[in-house]
């Protein structure tokens, strides 16, 4: 028996959809389960084929379990040593190299010292900043966001350098980027399924979270639509994440990726509405099962296979 089993957290449509979903297929010798686990065993078999991972982006506990679990075969949705150790700024400079249409980012440093850190650990570090170029690199209005995270935490939209310092000094010791605002005039977020599969959906960040998918908006420009479909694909393809959102801010015609680290992307029935809900409770059944039926990969220990995907981004 091939055995599916899904690990989540607060929500609550998704994972018990996705896990009858799989099973109304009747696929024979593949079942689908909601995961429970205590203590584990290191090195132990987790008895899934594939585990859909919900969670484990804010539970250690859950990341480690799922990491052991890859030890004896099994394929995890997403890769749990990948996603550890990516983040956005690695993101935007990898998507820049390979031709997407990315807003100017700098990356900061902590405002304030890290815990167990003092000024002796920052002697490497410029003091002050080139604030004059920074600006004038970034331009306003900008973005000072974390340079990992989600759920719009801790971002500020700034319009000057004044305003800069100041939330700057908000931030702790975050580590933080600087980007560009794009002044959009469309917007869309878009699902990438098993690095083949995209789902294009209108989204609006100004309104309120419940209304931010657009559901009656007008069609969209078919020459915007395949390069944002073709852009989704290659930054998916070259990060190696099997189950993302790419947001795309359009300015003057021009689509900029804006964030794409989302390893267990929003999927609430309350959220996204129903028609986009049951395009990826059907698209994320249908790639976990196709996973489940594969042949099971010999494990590198070296862990290089994780980063296979930069190769096909132009030998990064």
């Amino acid at each position: 028996m091939h055995k599916i089993g899904v690990i989540y957290g607060m929500e609550n449509t998704f994972p018990a959809a996705l896990v009858d979903r799989i099973n109304s297929m009747e696929i024979e010798s593949v079942t689908a389960e909601h995961v429970h686990i205590g203590g584990i065993k290191m090195a132990e078999p987790s008895g899934y084929r594939v585990i859909v991972d919900r969670i484990s982006h804010d539970i250690a506990f859950y990341r480690a379990y799922l990491k052991n679990a890859v030890l004896s075969g099994t394929t995890v949705i997403n890769n749990p040593f990948w996603w550890g150790a990516d983040d956005k700024f690695f993101n935007y400079a990898l998507a820049s190299k390979i031709g997407v249409a990315i807003p100017p980012t700098v990356l900061l440093p902590h405002k304030a010292h890290p815990p167990g850190t003092t000024s002796q650990s920052m002697r490497n570090l410029i003091y002050p900043l080139n604030w004059e170029e920074i600006f004038e690199y970034i331009g306003f209005p900008a973005f000072l966001k974390p340079y990992s995270g989600g759920g719009w935490k801790s971002v500020y939209k700034v319009h000057n350098p004044e305003e800069v310092f100041r939330a700057y000094d908000d931030t702790g010791d975050l580590c933080m980027t600087l980007q560009r605002g794009i002044e959009f005039d469309d917007y869309f977020r878009c699902y990438v399924v098993g690095q083949k599969k995209v789902h294009v959906m209108r989204y609006d960040p100004r309104r309120p979270h419940a209304e931010r998918y657009v559901l009656d908006g007008p069609p969209i420009d078919p020459a915007i639509y395949r390069r944002v479909v073709d852009d989704c694909l290659k930054i998916c393809r070259a990060l190696g994440y099997d189950l993302n959102t790419v947001e795309f801010a359009v300015e003057k015609g021009v689509p900029y990726a804006i964030d794409f680290l989302n390893p267990a992307p929003d999927a609430e029935l309350t959220s996204v509405g129903q028609a986009n809900f049951d395009w990826i409770v059907d698209a994320v059944a249908e790639f976990a099962v196709a996973e489940a039926l594969k042949e099971p990969a010999p494990v590198e220990m070296r862990w290089a296979r994780f980063l296979a995907g930069s190769s096909a981004a132009g030998g990064i």
